[in-house]
Formats: C-alpha cells, sequence, structure tokens
C-alpha cells in the first residue's frame, strides 16, 4: 500500500510536467543548419607574416609568404581567406608575379602551373589595410589602457589581417615579423627570434617564429607599451605582459601560473608543450588563449588587498589549460568544441580543488551545475556535441563551457581516477599537435580502459536535456527497508531521452552511514534499500556527479539533520530548504547555529541567507554579528541582510565597518547599506568614500548607488 501511495503522486505529478512546456525552448536548436567540416584542397605549411602597424592611422602594411602542399592532382588555383585588406601584387618563389582575383572575403591565386599531389608551393602576398571591424583590434588610451593594438583570431577572424586557411583542421607554423613605432613591444607566439631598432626610423621589429604546429585561430600579436615582468618554470620562461600602471598587480594577479603549470604537467601526463608561455593585457571582455601566448583582460588585474576576495586563479587556470585543451589537441570542427571548452573548464574546477580545497572544489563544480541550468532553463538545450549552428560562437555556450565539464566528471567518475587520468594521457599523446573530434576522444576510452561506453556519450554528448529527478523516500520498519520511488519527469520531446546512470544513495543512522548503488534506467522505478534502522538522512546522488534537477521533499527533521551532518553541497542545500519553515522556531536556532559554526563559508552564507526570508525576531543582532565572520562574502551578505532593515540606528556601525574591513566587497556593501538608511548626514561620507580606489572601481560604485537611494528616500 506504500508502494502504491508513492506512485499515485509521482504518477500524477508526471502528468503534469509531461503536459508543461520544454523548459529551455525559447531557440529550438534543432533548427539551426547543418554544418560540415571545411575541405581543403591543400595542406597550408608556413605562414611568414610580416607586419607593419601604425597605431595613430589604425593601419597595416603587410607581406605573407604561404608554403604548403597540394592536396590534388593539377591544383591550378589557391583559395585563401582574405577579408578587410587589399592585395596588391602576389609574386611566386622565384619573385614572378601571378595573377589573382579578390572578393570581398577571398583571395585566389593563380599558380602559374599545376601542382601535383604532394608537391609543395610558395607565394608571397602584398596587401594593406585600415581598422578592420574584426581580427585585428586598435585601441585608442583611455583611464584603462594605453593605446594598443591587439589581434581578436578567434574564431575565424585571422584572416582579416593576413591571408590564410583559416579553419582549425589545418594546423601551421608560423613567424611574425611586427614593425612598430619605439617605445612599444610585441607579443607573440613562440620564441622570440629578435629585436632589431631603426633609429632613423623611429621604428622597432619584433620577429616571434611559432616552429610547432597549431590552428590559424591561434595566431597572435600584440604591440604596446607593455612591462614585461618575468617568471619561470623549471626552464620555461613565463612572462607577464601588462600596463605600466598594473606592473605591481603581476604578481597577485598571475603570479601562481608555475605551480599551475606543475599541477597539470602531473594530472595530464603530458608535459607543457611549447617553448614558452606568456600573459597579455589587453582591453578585451575576458581571456583568449593562442599558442604560448594568452591574451587576458585587463580587468583581471588585482592587487595584494583584492587578490583573496577576487583571485585570477579560475581565469588563469582555464586559459592555461587551453595550451593542452585546444591548442596541442584541437577541436577538428566547430561541432566538436567541448574538447577545448569542457576539458578547460573541468581543469579549472581540478586547479581550485587542489588550490583551496575540497569544499571549495565542491562549491565550483555545483556552481557550474548552476550555470548550465540557468541556460536549459531559460534559453535551449541542445546536443553538446552538433552539427547544427549557424556561426561558430553559438557553440560556446554554458553547454560547452560548465555543462561538458560535468560531464567530464560523470566520466571520471564512471571510470575512476587512475584509468580516467590514464586515458587524458593517451589521448593528448595519441593526438598531439592535430585536430581532433569526439570520436577520437571515445576511442582513447576503449583503448584504456576496454569499455564501451557508448551508452553514456550517446546521452550526456550527442543527445539534448538532463534528467528531471522526482524523488520521495519511505521507511518500511517491518520489513527493514527504505523504499525509494524515482522518476525522470522530464519532457522527452526534442530528443530528450529517458537517461540511465548509476546512482549512489546515502543512508544514514544512528549506527553510521551506508553507501547503496542504484541503476536508474526508466521513467519510473522504486527501489528497496535494505537498512538496520529507521534513516535519519537519505541523500539521492551522494556524491553530487550527476547533472539533474531534483525535488526531493523532505522533513524539518531531516534537513535540520542535514544542515549539520552532511558534505557541503547538501549542507547548502539543507539551509535553503529550511527557509520555507518560518513557523517552526528551531529551524531559526539551527540555521543561527550554522551561521555561527559551519565550517565552510558557503554553508554559512546560505544559513544567513536562509534567515533573511524568515525574519527572525532577533534577526539585526544575528546579522549584526555575522558582519565580524572571518569570510569576506559572509560579511558582505550580512551587510545585505542588516541594510534591509533600514535601520539608521546603525549608520555609524557601517560607517566604523568601511574604515577597519580590509575586503573590497565589505566596504561595497557597507556603503550600499549606509544608501538604504536614506540618511542625509551620511552625504559627506559617502562622497568621500567615492573617491577611494578599489577594484574594478566596485567602492566608488557602491558610493554612488547609495547616493542615488538617499536622494530616492
Amino acid at each position: 500500500m506504500k508502494r502504491r501511495s508513492l506512485f499515485v503522486v509521482l504518477t500524477a505529478l508526471f502528468v503534469l510536467v509531461a503536459s508543461l512546456p520544454v523548459l529551455g525552448q525559447g531557440v529550438d536548436w534543432s533548427t539551426k543548419p547543418l554544418q560540415s567540416e571545411r575541405a581543403r584542397s591543400y595542406d597550408a605549411l608556413h605562414y611568414l607574416i610580416k607586419i607593419r602597424l601604425d597605431l595613430d592611422r589604425k593601419a597595416f602594411e603587410g607581406v605573407t609568404t604561404v608554403i604548403a602542399t597540394s592536396l590534388r592532382e593539377g591544383l591550378e588555383t589557391c583559395v585563401l581567406d582574405a577579408e578587410e585588406f587589399t592585395v596588391t601584387s602576389v609574386l611566386d618563389a622565384d619573385g614572378r608575379p601571378l595573377a589573382f582575383d579578390q572578393t570581398a572575403t577571398e583571395l585566389a591565386v593563380r599558380l602559374g602551373r599545376p601542382y601535383k599531389f604532394g608537391e609543395e608551393m610558395t607565394f608571397t602576398c602584398f596587401y594593406h589595410g585600415q581598422d578592420p571591424k574584426i581580427g585585428l583590434r586598435f585601441a585608442a588610451e583611455t583611464a584603462d589602457n594605453p593605446r594598443i593594438v591587439f589581434s581578436d583570431s578567434w574564431p575565424t577572424n585571422v584572416h582579416h589581417w593576413f591571408p590564410c586557411f583559416d579553419y582549425p583542421n589545418d594546423k601551421v607554423t608560423n613567424e611574425i615579423v611586427a614593425t612598430v613605432e619605439r617605445g612599444l613591444k610585441v607579443a607573440a607566439n613562440g620564441r622570440l627570434v629578435g629585436v632589431f631598432e631603426d633609429p632613423a626610423a623611429g621604428t622597432v621589429t619584433y620577429h616571434w617564429s611559432q616552429d610547432q604546429p597549431h590552428s590559424t585561430y591561434l595566431i597572435f600579436l600584440a604591440a604596446a607599451p607593455y612591462v614585461v615582468v618575468r617568471d619561470s618554470y623549471k626552464t620555461l620562461p613565463i612572462s607577464y605582459w601588462v600596463y605600466p600602471q598594473d606592473e605591481a598587480k603581476a604578481g597577485p594577479t598571475y603570479g601562481k601560473t608555475p605551480k599551475m603549470m606543475e599541477f597539470f604537467d602531473r594530472i595530464y601526463g603530458y608535459d607543457y608543450p611549447w617553448r614558452k608561455y606568456d600573459q597579455i593585457s589587453v582591453p578585451s571582455g575576458g581571456g583568449a588563449e593562442s599558442t604560448s601566448a594568452t591574451a587576458m583582460t585587463h580587468r583581471i588585474m588585482v592587487d595584494e588587498r583584492g587578490e583573496p576576495d577576487f583571485p585570477a586563479i579560475g581565469i588563469v587556470s582555464h586559459e592555461l589549460a587551453h595550451q593542452w585543451w585546444g591548442n596541442l589537441v584541437t577541436l577538428r570542427s566547430w561541432a566538436h568544441a567541448w574538447i577545448n571548452e569542457s576539458f578547460g573548464t573541468y581543469s579549472d574546477y581540478l586547479y581550485h580543488r587542489f588550490e583551496m580545497g575540497e569544499d571549495e572544489g565542491a562549491l565550483n563544480l555545483q556552481n557550474k551545475l548552476d550555470s548550465y541550468l540557468r541556460e536549459a532553463k531559460t534559453r535551449y538545450i541542445r546536443p553538446i556535441v552538433t552539427d547544427r549552428y549557424e556561426k561558430p560562437g553559438d557553440m560556446f555556450d554554458a553547454h560547452t563551457y560548465p555543462k561538458g565539464a560535468r560531464v567530464i566528471h560523470m566520466l571520471r567518475s564512471l571510470l575512476g581516477d587512475e584509468p580516467f587520468f590514464k586515458t587524458i594521457s593517451h589521448f593528448l599523446h595519441r593526438y598531439a599537435f592535430d585536430a581532433v573530434d569526439t570520436a577520437d576522444f571515445i576511442r582513447s576510452v576503449k583503448t584504456v580502459t576496454g569499455q564501451n561506453l557508448d551508452w553514456f556519450f550517446d546521452q550526456w554528448l550527442f543527445k539534448p536535456g538532463h534528467p528531471v529527478f522526482e524523488v520521495k523516500s519511505e521507511w518500511d520498519a517491518d520489513a527493514k527497508v527504505v523504499r525509494l520511488a524515482v522518476a525522470q519527469v522530464q519532457n522527452l520531446s526534442k530528443g530528450v531521452p529517458v537517461f540511465q546512470m548509476p546512482v549512489a544513495i546515502k543512508l544514514v543512522t544512528g549506527s553510521g552511514t551506508d553507501i547503496q548503488k542504484i541503476w536508474v534506467e526508466k521513467r519510473e522505478a522504486t527501489f528497496e534499500l535494505p537498512l538496520g534502522e529507521r534513516p535519519l538522512l537519505v541523500r539521492f546522488d551522494a556524491d553530487n556527479v550527476l547533472i539533474k534537477e531534483i525535488t526531493f521533499p523532505k522533513g524539518s527533521d531531516e534537513l535540520r539533520f542535514q544542515l549539520d551532518n552532511d558534505d557541503v553541497i547538501g549542507r547548502m542545500e539543507a539551509a535553503g530548504a529550511l527557509a520555507s519553515f518560518k513557523d517552526d522556531p528551531r529551524i531559526a536556532r539551527a540555521l543561527v547555529s550554522s551561521l555561527r559554526d559551519d565550517p565552510f563559508w558557503a554553508v554559512r552564507k546560505g544559513a544567513l541567507e536562509a534567515l533573511a526570508k524568515i525574519g527572525p525576531k532577533d534577526g539585526a543582532a544575528v546579522f549584526k554579528r555575522a558582519c565580524g565572520d572571518k569570510d569576506p562574502q559572509v560579511r558582505a551578505a550580512a551587510l545585505v541582510a542588516l541594510g534591509d532593515l533600514k535601520d539608521r540606528k546603525n549608520l555609524a556601525f557601517y560607517m566604523d565597518l568601511f574604515r577597519k574591513d580590509p575586503s573590497y566587497r565589505v566596504q561595497a556593501e557597507a556603503l550600499t547599506a549606509i544608501g538604504k538608511t536614506g540618511d542625509q548626514s551620511a552625504v559627506p561620507f559617502l562622497r568621500q568614500a567615492a573617491t577611494v580606489p578599489s577594484y574594478r572601481n566596485m567602492v566608488a560604485r557602491a558610493a554612488e548607488k547609495a547616493l542615488g537611494l538617499i536622494q530616492d528616500r
């Protein structure tokens, strides 16, 4: 009878959910155009790019020599991608002119004679351009950055500053010989061959050689009045190219790079593959990997005071990981973007866990899951690997980055650590300096482990969506079993499958903890888990591995136990769920205890936010006490909650906290709390605070916000 009562509820819920619209279907991905890997008639081997850059005129003059071999018998025309510059002439290897035709997007060079299959050809293109819209960006001097030019080659923009075959399945070596005005420094891929000054012309020329093959979107250059801060890992040169005003921030921002490199060498089982590693400030929105030289937004630069609150290890480790994932092995077509970005994103989790501990790693993975679910529920769902997209950038989203990273984590859990990391090493060694696709990675899994996991890759890479679980548990005292009812209630339209997977169930009793494994593969099923006594806690997906949504109703007693005794994700989950039990005085006491005593800041923050929703009678005192928490994120959250009370009696407290707290984050929230009081007497204080320098100017922005709040009041 108990089993029937469970499934009456679950079946009714399934009917209701199945009748609802599919979440995340603002975009129907299946209607996007079908794409395919680009074919080639030649194999480009080397580009010698000589370029003269005029930052004042936002202009460039280029001479690019192309060395390639024919992939056709009797090749007579070589078609290059070329856009936003004008080709004036093309010469063959002996200096004889070649005929050519240029359209808005292509340069067709008539080779002078037919070339046999495998025969090598060389020709040189002369061209000039001015202020291209993409590919090469000229930026004027601002308060944040000096006058600068830098390439923006990803994903198919490099042909906006030199002619080439601009698709990732063709790997080349290249040289860049860049001439700029004296006083500027030029960063680029590979080894610095030399720097040559021309005093008469007032110019300097940098010659860089990338002598290991890579894809064209990874070719990079930047020129600015950089300060170069030197570092190293073993004998490998590491440099941080920063704006002059940021020199003191290079260490706090990038100083962990050698440690990261040693970590990735070890876990990947493949030593860093390039001649050097540079990280180069540019005025862009994020990081952009290129071979041995990563472009980094200058906005990540942080001083020693701000680094504990705003560490750059996420973006620094992610972009460093691309030197293996994306640069050493590279997606063959944009359909396989996960090979670059999912592994890059998983790598930043791996380093977070290594650097900051198990709890921070678990939180990092949870944040990745939440990021994917937001996209899935509000925008669209799609297969991670798909050849349907309008443009390459479509593939670089929360499916490719965080969902893909979580898929890799599930694969690791399925294989076990040793087989997983041996597979990673095998894949990197087998396909080094090559273009790859998903089938190549699956082949490595089979080769190393002997396992056929086609079912796993089919549902997680080649099909869209994720399981949405409705779970209920009952304790059968007579049979001594926990009866677990599990239903997958996701809408199965648009190709979403019923997922199959192993799931760990944690059962906690007064006698200890028991982990039992079940295999979920049906729309709905009931599992009977033997247990000697009534459980105090039942956790579905005990190791937090699955990509999922879940509803698992629990009573307040179980949630209070979970808040005190579960892992960090379980404790955070319990804190959030307890906010709905407003009328039970034990709940507020449990949350206050968690806020005071839990060892991990995110749980304390979750408990505080739950208390703010409950609104306990002594809330002001609780929030005020939490303003002294050892973690700045908890202190900032406490200021949000305290400030929402809009009590002018706390004005002096906020001001004192602003003066004494070392955290920019906390200072900013203290100012916002002042604004919420609406007290006009605080205006001079806020105006003075607006002059305080801080990370990304957040203190000044908070002061301006507070002044606006007071004006509104």
